[in-house]
């Protein structure tokens, strides 16, 4: 490959060759996951409390209305769906939501998100960029910023993961492949092709790796080129994370019996179970998708089924991480694209459809009030009556509570300005 070639490869391009040929010769994947260090990454705009992120992703629009803004006195917007008290004053939850009900006074509950966007992928782009969707540009995720302004925490291991979450919405947009999510499909299954295989010897992978280095010094010798630098840069990156302690946090089969009850069974709650390891051990930024609330048909038997799995696993994830000291750093989130109507669909066997103007996000841990809504929508559950809350606001919220500068301007490749969450202005009051 000559070096114009290499030049005309894209981001992605030259980060897939560079990563199949470390797969075969080395056995080992460069994964897009290592952004920069803590201390050459831009320092934190103030003093925060939180240093890590579990965005908790809620895929396909959840109803508002049947989980946390329940309206008891509009049986024609409940329908079947009753509301029960928590552990939080003046907080109801929807009926199938009973231990999450538990954990409410560590929740601040956001009733009063609003969005421009109804459609399914333009909402979830936004909700993860705080922009609309452009044909000439493909905008960094929220994780990515975070790894770009604020850095790793843990140099041998990743510090954005994906868990069973679409690469199209945890990418790093023109911050390149380097600040995207590492993926991981099943939590189970851990972080893929980060151990040597069992069939290469140690002696044998020294001496590919030797082969390896003496190519790259031959290579680089000829093309100077920052690119080549970069890729140089992953496969010691790799070689640190085989080597690194750390690894063990991809492994949730290490968990006790007790623990694994705690989460439940389901995939989500592995993954969120997964998702506390990974900030134990230093990842920045964890995001866990949960789909299924697209639920225009037969709404309340989708939405008893998505609650079976959420309930739990978001209860003992936030048990368990104040259990061991780690809410207080910890901020999780759970987002969505956009809520549902008050108006149920007789028609498509009692549906909610799509509705973004009115919807409602969580925050906790991290230095967020719990027990603590702030907002409100209407008696319908249709309108935001008060405190309304952009996309942008949001995502300005949780940089915020990890103190990175939110009005921070980057200048994109093409020379466009951009801040992690365009315009956005934090809600301080959600803050203690």
């Amino acid at each position: 490959m000559n070096p114009s070639d290499f030049n005309r490869c894209d981001e992605l391009g030259r980060r897939r060759f560079i990563s199949n040929a470390a797969r075969l010769y080395l056995g080992v994947n460069l994964l897009p996951m290592f952004g920069p260090s803590v201390a050459s990454a831009a320092p934190a705009a103030a003093a925060s409390k939180a240093k890590n992120v579990i965005y908790l992703f809620m895929s396909g629009g959840m109803s508002h209305l049947d989980t946390f803004d329940p309206k008891p006195k509009k049986k024609d917007v409940m329908g079947p769906m009753e509301a029960i008290s928590s552990k939080a004053t003046d907080i109801l939850v929807g009926k199938h939501l009973p231990k999450t009900a538990a954990v409410m006074d560590k929740v601040c509950v956001i009733n009063s998100m609003t969005s421009r966007q109804g459609a399914h992928e333009q909402g979830t782009y936004i909700m993860h960029t705080s922009y609309e969707m452009r044909g000439t540009v493909k905008h960094p995720s929220l994780g990515s910023w975070v790894m770009k302004l604020g850095g790793r925490l843990n140099p041998e291991i990743p510090g954005f993961v994906a868990i069973d979450a679409s690469q199209d919405s945890t990418g790093g947009g023109f911050f390149g492949a380097k600040y995207a999510a590492a993926p991981i499909g099943s939590p189970s299954e851990g972080l893929q092709d980060s151990r040597k295989p069992a069939v290469i010897t140690q002696e044998d992978f020294d001496r590919r790796l030797s082969l390896a280095d003496r190519l790259n010094k031959q290579f680089h010798g000829r093309y100077q080129n920052a690119d080549v630098k970069a890729y140089e840069e992953l496969y010691q990156e790799a070689i640190r994370l085989m080597n690194s302690k750390d690894l063990k946090a991809f492994n949730i089969n290490d968990e006790p019996q007790s623990v694994r009850a705690t989460y439940g069974s389901g995939r989500f709650a592995q993954g969120c179970m997964l998702a506390r390891r990974l900030v134990e051990h230093g990842v920045r930024f964890v995001e866990v998708q949960l789909g299924g609330w697209d639920t225009h048909y037969d709404n309340f038997a989708a939405v008893e089924g998505r609650c079976k799995e959420f309930d739990q696993a978001y209860a003992g994830l936030i048990a368990d991480l104040d259990q061991r000291g780690l809410l207080k750093d910890t901020l999780v989130v759970v987002a969505t694209e956009f809520g549902r109507t008050p108006t149920i669909n007789t028609e498509h066997q009692s549906g909610r459809d799509h509705h973004p103007s009115a919807f409602t996000c969580l925050l906790a841990g991290g230095g967020v009030k719990g027990g603590f809504k702030y907002g409100e929508t209407d008696a319908k559950g249709e309108r935001v009556k008060k405190d309304p809350v952009t996309v942008q606001d949001f995502n300005a919220t949780i940089a915020h509570a990890l103190g990175l500068p939110h009005d921070l301007v980057v200048m994109s490749p093409s020379g466009r300005p951009f801040k992690v969450a365009d315009k956005g202005v934090p809600v301080t009051d959600v803050f203690a």
